[in-house]
């Protein structure tokens, strides 16, 4: 611990949280405060321009004060990265135009509630409150979209209505949730009961009418599915907290892809003997009954037990892992999109950080030689570890680093460089374990070729340009991955760009960072503590992280 006391600095990033959340109250729910529970975020033009009017007003206010120490030059710069990013995007359109299919606002809208508590019958009261907030949040989203410059493609307006339309009905999302209350502290009562049903009935007419208005909009968007250089170089920075070499990147992009492709055809070998294709090796694997589980709740189990047993081997001997971040919760979410992702803990740690699998609707049978370095991705020591453990670390960094700074290269960076490090540590030296983790190492080489090939319009590495249609066939070559998930993957790069990159690029970058502090220090690195002097720094953009640990 440090007796590390508040700058003036650190007062001024506590009065952004504070003007972020009042304006922001789903931004409060994942960080477990819910006075604001009730309601939800202004999705209109309004609201984002307030947004970037709270900003400009920090920004200001950063100005006027000097730094006390170490951390205050760190905060500084992740806080003129990332606000003076935030009002770069909404000034460009950006936030009015925001669509795709895991991380725009319908998405936002409805995930929240999968964060709340729900116990008491006070807490389904909130949810109640809030699920007739819905229309207002939808028909503000939907006031951006028409107003914005930024035309998201065609295709993610189809894809969004579509999911929204899944919400409506006796079977849709808003129903389930209503006919879930069942709270601990006493029998529901019935005006409750009656309340929660006409709210959810309210909530799904607004996801009805919000499908249909997309899809009425959808001849408004741009035919071509790329965003051109312009637009990805600031989505890029905002993905990574860092300027890139785009076209270097495609071509090491490529490079990485051929290195990962011959490192599995060595684990092929392991498997089946010398000319085993890799094709041949997933079928050995697939076949293997120890490698299958069967039904959602022995994956989720099993996650579960992999986590656990992640945690207690190297807590106290290749991280300091402090007794709150010890506790992850996996949980078979309650949508299907086919997504894997992780939640945060609440910033008392009440509520513990989850790692969640939206498992698509008929798919019961998984295979865990594919799966285990994903639990080393969204557990320990990737996200959880990093996000948890910073989340802890309130005696040092104030609320905004600890839990608002969010930086996508930062984090997934840090979950695929955890992913090989599980390798270097001897956790994947099952050859099938290697092959999964060397399947999902390819699949983030491949889409670092697809996305910048895919928005810049670059030639395709077997010539001629990319398409949707050139675009799926080059990510069935590069993964094992049903086409299910595949396609809900292939969707997100299209309608997100910038960001799945940042998954391979973060790694690279991290990677990078960690060699040149070993190349500095020599003799007297020491790897657990550049990990603890790294992830105490929190999430950053990766140009200020490399002045963090080196400057």
């Amino acid at each position: 611990m440090t007796n590390r006391q508040p700058t003036a600095l650190d007062a001024i990033a506590e009065r952004h949280v504070a003007r972020v959340l009042a304006l922001s109250p789903i931004s409060g729910t994942e960080l477990g405060r819910h006075d604001s529970d009730h309601l939800l975020d202004d999705f209109s033009p309004d609201g984002h321009a307030a947004l970037a009017d709270a900003a400009r007003q920090t920004l200001l206010e950063i100005d006027a004060v000097g730094d006390e120490d170490d951390v205050d030059r760190v905060t500084r710069a992740a806080m003129r990265e990332r606000l003076g990013l935030a009002v770069e995007l909404v000034e460009s359109g950006e936030t009015l135009g925001d669509l795709n299919n895991i991380a725009s606002p319908v998405q936002a809208i409805r995930d929240v509630f999968d964060l709340m508590p729900m116990d008491t019958v006070e807490q389904w009261e909130r949810i109640a409150a809030r699920m007739r907030a819905v229309p207002a949040a939808t028909e503000g989203h939907l006031a951006s979209l028409r107003q914005s410059p930024v035309r998201p493609a065609q295709r993610q307006f189809a894809i969004v209505a579509a999911q929204a339309a899944d919400a409506v009905g006796p079977n849709g999302y808003w129903a389930q949730l209503a006919a879930r209350a069942n709270p601990t502290d006493g029998a529901l009562p019935a005006a409750l009961r009656t309340e929660l049903a006409a709210a959810a009935d309210e909530a799904a007419a607004a996801f009805g009418r919000l499908s249909e208005a997309l899809r009425e909009l959808a001849p408004t968007g741009q035919e071509a599915d790329g965003v051109g250089r312009e637009r990805y170089e600031l989505l890029s920075r905002k993905a990574l907290g860092a300027r890139i070499d785009l076209d270097e990147t495609y071509a090491w992009g490529q490079e990485e892809l051929r290195r990962i492709v011959d490192e599995q055809a060595a684990v092929a070998a392991q498997l089946g003997g010398a000319g085993t294709t890799l094709e041949e090796a997933v079928a050995i694997l697939d076949a293997d009954p120890a490698r299958r589980l069967h039904g959602v709740e022995a994956l989720r189990e099993w996650m579960q037990a992999t986590s656990d047993e992640a945690v207690a081997a190297l807590a106290g001997t290749q991280f300091d892992i402090p007794d709150p971040v010890r506790r992850l919760e996996c949980c078979i979410a309650p949508t299907a999109s086919g997504g894997i992702y992780y939640t945060g803990p609440s910033e008392d740690f009440s509520r513990p950080g989850r790692m969640w699998w939206a498992v698509p609707s008929g798919v019961t049978e998984f295979t865990t030689w594919m799966e285990k370095t994903t639990v080393y991705h969204e557990g320990v020591p990737g996200h959880h570890l990093q996000i948890a453990q910073t989340a802890y670390r309130s005696e040092l960094l104030n609320t905004w680093r600890r839990n608002l700074c969010w930086v996508s290269g930062h984090g997934e960076g840090w979950a695929l460089y955890a992913e090989r490090l599980m390798r270097d540590l001897g956790f994947l030296d099952d050859p099938g374990d290697m092959l999964g983790m060397l399947d999902g190492q390819r699949l983030r080489a491949a889409r670092v070729v697809l996305d910048l090939g895919v928005h810049l319009d670059l030639p395709h590495p077997d010539g001629g340009r990319w398409s949707y249609e050139r675009a799926w066939d080059f990510l069935k070559a590069n993964t094992s991955m049903e086409d299910n998930f595949l396609r809900f993957e292939l969707d997100r790069y299209f309608g997100w760009a910038g960001q799945a990159p940042s998954y391979k690029i973060g790694q690279r970058l991290w990677e990078e960072i960690r060699d040149e502090v070993r190349a500095r220090e020599g003799a007297a690195f020491d790897l657990r503590a550049f990990h603890r002097r790294a992830l105490d720094v929190g999430s950053v953009g990766l140009d200020v992280l490399r002045e963090a640990l080196l400057g």
